[in-house]
């Protein structure tokens, strides 16, 4: 590299959405992703990771899905036991809330998935209470007809996908606009058509536009997911509408803390983020 390039110093990528037991984490050694967010595993297991994580990344972790006795993800063969806890009244919910806040989680985990059994309203809304009364926000796996909505009526911080399975009204867009969402876009951009995917695309477009916070995280372990930067999920972030500065805040750690440099301008444009990070390397 001449000497004469100015280089450019910004923060690594912050993936707010994956799963480490499902991948190879020595792969994220000394990359461009910088921290993980762990959003759901054996809480035992993940705290190992975050004692001793890949080098140069930090983890941060939630510890288990809080679902119906029967809900999702029980029953799936890549989720540990110890991966599920069942909560069957608004009393368990102030236990397992407890047990987050032993085990050292940075959020509380809760899964609505309508194709199996669901937390009944009082037992969400104590979750939730629970969770915000100890200083925790709720985080939200949201799937099927209704149940975004009711992650936004419950009071739930973070939704974990931008919806896909139903297109949500202006209204519930206006009222979830005080949330942040998880991207996870690329996981639908697969065999089958794109109508989950642009589904999502137009929610997401619809509430960045309301002033809602949309941030990058890739579901990495879901499916053939890249360990490391997805620059899928970044071009999908782009064609949501994000650039410049928006683009930066969504895929990148906070701006006190530049990890990475290269010899281009700031990016953009999602192409140009990408071909950042392509050339980037740590300080």
């Amino acid at each position: 590299m001449p000497d004469d390039v100015p280089e450019v110093a910004l923060p690594g990528v912050v993936d707010r959405h994956v799963h480490l037991g499902l991948v190879d984490r020595a792969l994220l050694a000394d990359g461009p992703v910088t921290e993980v967010h762990d959003l759901g595993w054996d809480p035992r297991e993940a705290a190992a990771w975050a004692a001793a994580p890949p080098p140069g990344v930090r983890v941060r972790y939630v510890g288990p899905f809080h679902t119906a006795p029967g809900g999702y993800p029980s029953g799936r063969s890549w989720a540990p036991g110890a991966a599920v806890r069942h909560v069957a009244s608004p009393h368990e919910a102030a236990a397992a809330v407890a047990d987050v806040v032993a085990g050292r989680g940075f959020a509380v985990k809760v899964a609505l998935q309508a194709d199996m059994a669901l937390l009944p309203d009082d037992v969400l809304s104590a979750l939730v209470s629970e969770a915000h009364a100890a200083g925790l926000p709720v985080v939200v796996h949201a799937e099927g007809a209704g149940q975004a909505e009711r992650a936004v009526d419950a009071g739930a911080d973070t939704l974990v996908h931008v919806p896909w399975t139903e297109t949500l009204t202006p209204e519930l867009i206006g009222r979830a606009a005080r949330m942040t969402w998880i991207s996870t876009l690329a996981i639908h951009d697969g065999p089958g058509g794109r109508a989950g995917l642009d589904r999502a695309i137009d929610n997401a477009r619809r509430f960045a536009v309301a002033g809602g916070t949309l941030v990058y995280g890739t579901d990495m372990g879901n499916g053939p997911t890249p360990v490391g930067v997805n620059e899928r999920e970044i071009e999908l972030l782009g064609e949501v509408g994000l650039t410049g500065e928006s683009l930066r805040r969504a895929v990148l750690g906070s701006p006190d803390r530049p990890a990475l440099t290269a010899p281009l301008r700031a990016p953009r444009t999602a192409a140009e983020l990408i071909a950042w990070l392509r050339a980037a390397r740590r300080r």
